[in-house]
């Protein structure tokens, strides 16, 4: 009887130990598709989306404020006025949020209180937080390139001359930041540390305006992805040498990559998300091209669900017989919308 209960029980588990494995296999085969969208109404451009996993919070620049949205539910939680931005970080240690703008506005990630406004150089445009200095970067396209801040006491550090007009970057974690350098066609290697330019990686006339980035840390892959042509160029991070070419949309503003799924991540404005699955750190294709919305050209990770959120804008109903409201971007790759209109959050996963 005993032994009988025994191979029962062993047949059981080994049965849910091969559903579970065949329901991990689904997912990972399944494709991606929009699993959810909302829409808010409002006035102004937006441009970058920033996720803020350990707060499950999803933060909009839009005009000349900060939207705060629930990461779940994609329900307002709050907004940071006086913020005419463009990006947002958050420094996971100090709790302390950032966008770029000019000041500069910081904040507390969980009140959403603002807590001072730091003075900056230049034109405020994308923005990172690199973990191990715990420091700040607000990129501009004019000098200087890279404003540093302290993401503790929300001091101004230090300025760093790229060598030309940055676009998205990533950090390693381990002492080196890449930014795709949007008009010199290359990827400039920054020492946190020295808080110096170490090297720039040639795109070698493989990919031009360079302005989405990934990195898969482990295995230190970068992907450019460039405007013209429309491609996905794979590099070492080591060293710079081009692993391969793939292609993607047209007007991409975003990108990145997901180590829980082996996948980078490229947004086009044209209404595309591209998926390309890093097979092994030689081996590369893309798996998969996802229509979206016209003009969502940034993204960023829900690293809890792997899902990639994006962002556009549309004119709002208008009765007949009237105007839309003005539409489209702005030279730099701004989304203009000076009158009312929604903003459509998008949310991609299997």
């Amino acid at each position: 009887m005993k032994s009988n209960v025994l191979r029962s029980g062993i047949v059981t588990a080994l049965g849910i130990a091969a559903s579970v494995l065949s329901a991990e296999r689904t997912s990972a085969t399944e494709p991606y598709k929009i699993l959810k969208t909302t829409q808010t109404m409002g006035t102004g451009g937006i441009d970058y989306v920033y996720a803020d996993n350990d707060n499950r919070r999803l933060y909009v620049p839009r005009g000349n404020q900060v939207l705060a949205f629930d990461l779940d539910s994609l329900a307002s939680v709050g907004v940071i006025t006086n913020a005419r931005a463009r990006g947002v970080t958050v420094d996971a240690k100090s709790q302390h949020g950032f966008c770029s703008s000019s000041p500069v506005v910081m904040w507390d990630a969980k009140t959403l209180e603002t807590i001072k406004t730091i003075e900056v150089q230049g034109r405020p445009d994308g923005i990172l937080f690199e973990p191990m200095t715990e420091r700040v970067y607000v990129f501009s396209h004019s000098q200087p390139n890279a404003m540093v801040i302290d993401g503790k006491d929300g001091s101004l550090v230090d300025t760093i001359d790229l060598g030309g007009a940055p676009e998205q970057a990533a950090s390693d974690g381990q002492g080196h930041l890449y930014v795709c350098i949007e008009d010199k066609d290359n990827i400039a290697v920054v020492d946190v540390k020295s808080l110096k330019v170490t090297a720039h990686y040639d795109l070698a006339g493989k990919g031009g305006g360079p302005a989405g980035l990934g990195l898969d840390v482990k295995h230190h892959v970068l992907f450019a992805m460039c405007h013209d042509p429309q491609t996905c160029v794979v590099l070492s991070a080591d060293d710079g040498k081009i692993l391969t070419t793939l292609p993607i949309g047209r007007g991409v503003d975003g990108g990145g990559f997901n180590p829980s799924t082996m996948e980078a991540f490229s947004s086009q404005g044209e209404g595309t998300l591209t998926i390309i699955k890093e097979n092994s750190p030689t081996s590369f294709e893309v798996a998969q091209t996802v229509q979206t919305k016209s003009r969502a050209k940034t993204c960023t990770l829900d690293t809890k669900k792997n899902q990639i959120v994006l962002i556009t804008t549309e004119p709002s109903p208008n009765p007949p017989g009237t105007t839309p409201p003005a539409g489209g971007e702005q030279p730099g790759g701004r989304q203009r919308g000076g009158g009312p209109g929604m903003l459509d959050i998008i949310v991609v996963g299997r």
